[in-house]
């Protein structure tokens, strides 16, 4: 199982299309200013929406899963609306976003003759935008392209924004460009055919944007959390509040020079994660490492005295709630040792001159940088944590 696209449940096909769409605009300057359209049914118009962005062609990358589920409905609405398509499929999971990988799809884009004023579809999870959207930004210096992303995950976060790479032997993401999509499909019927673990793992991002600075929204999850597994009207509100919060970030701290590293909490913990795991999904999928990062980083930010205790609790308690998995012995077949876990964090993107800079809170709603983290203070709660039964 992988972030990129589960598909254990067959698509539902008793709820019909919405008509009612929600748009969250993200203003960027400089002509790259782009729509975030939310909403059920969205891929069966996806043509329209695509083909008025003025391409003769687009290109569709997808892992074999979610082109199984999806490919053939999207390419016939592009080719409804005169546009020429392709598809170039991948496998599905973290280790797609490889060198070899990215190779392969650029020269599956080359054959399909994508030129400059063509798109580049990228319909999938998070493995599958990140890994299209770094090809779309160096094939021939940069072609557009467009997110259709079909799990919780991609939807609330990370098909916003255009962070796009792949990973390397050293760490998540640290190859990759800042290249934004002219527009994002979030069609939320997609997320009907996600495994439960998919949805929760997605659900780990929704909790975290009210973590960040929003204790209204955590409130709100609290209370509807089971709304948006069902897949009801909170399912779409849920997108489009944390797509709103991540279009504001993103307008205010475009490359991540600064506020938008709050994007980030409970990510250096989860990331090493990932790391140690070797990015086998089938142990750890990015929203389960993510969930008990976020659970680690409020209790670190607890015994450092800068967060209530009773907060970081009901952090851990909503998400096992969801269940999701809060501490490091949920990790099946181990995470290695607290040195192995702060030695992975070295490589994390926010290192600055070899110091590690972590997300940390205050309480719900309150996060903030924290540079300089004393790494033997990281160890020895890392060291209780693997102790705590």
């Amino acid at each position: 199982m992988n972030r990129s696209s589960v598909t254990e449940r067959s698509p539902v096909t008793d709820r019909p299309p919405s008509t009612d769409r929600l748009t969250v605009a993200v203003p960027l300057d400089q002509g790259r200013a782009y729509d975030i359209l939310i909403g059920r049914g969205l891929l069966d118009e996806a043509g329209r929406h695509v083909a008025a962005l003025g391409a003769k062609a687009a290109v569709i990358v997808s892992d074999t899963n979610v082109a199984a589920l999806y490919g053939a409905r999207l390419r016939a609405s592009l080719e409804a609306a005169g546009l020429r398509s392709g598809l170039v499929t991948v496998a599905p999971g973290e280790a797609s976003k490889s060198y070899a990988t990215y190779a392969e799809v650029c020269d599956g884009l080359l054959a399909h003759k994508v030129e400059r004023n063509d798109l580049v579809v990228a319909l999938g999870g998070g493995v599958v935008g990140d890994l299209a959207g770094f090809a779309a930004a160096t094939l021939r210096r940069g072609v557009r392209f467009v997110q259709a992303p079909t799990s919780l995950l991609a939807q609330v976060d990370s098909s916003v924004g255009g962070k796009t790479g792949i990973n390397s032997g050293h760490g998540k993401n640290l190859i990759g460009a800042f290249h934004q999509p002219r527009l994002v499909l979030a069609d939320t019927a997609t997320l009907d055919t996600l495994s439960e673990r998919e949805m929760r793992a997605g659900y780990a991002e929704v909790a975290k944007y009210g973590l960040i600075n929003d204790a209204a929204f955590f409130d709100w999850c609290e209370a509807h959390w089971a709304g948006i597994f069902a897949g009801g009207n909170e399912r779409d509100e849920a997108v489009a509040i944390c797509c709103r919060a991540k279009a504001g970030v993103v307008v205010r701290d475009e490359r991540e020079d600064g506020e938008r590293a709050l994007l980030n909490l409970g990510h250096t913990f989860a990331h090493a994660l990932e790391r140690l795991t070797g990015y086998e999904s089938a142990r750890l999928v990015h929203g389960e490492a993510v969930a008990i990062g976020l659970a680690l980083a409020f209790r670190f930010s607890a015994r450092l005295g800068l967060c209530p205790g009773q907060d970081a609790g009901r952090v851990a308690n909503h998400l096992a709630l969801a269940g999701l998995p809060t501490r490091l012995q949920a990790v099946p077949g181990g995470c290695g040792d607290a040195d192995a876990l702060v030695a992975a964090m070295a490589q994390d993107k926010k290192v600055r001159d070899g110091a590690l800079t972590f997300i940390l809170a205050r309480g719900i709603g309150q996060s903030f940088i924290a540079p300089g983290i004393d790494g033997a203070e990281v160890r020895a709660f890392l060291h209780d944590e693997l102790r705590t039964p």
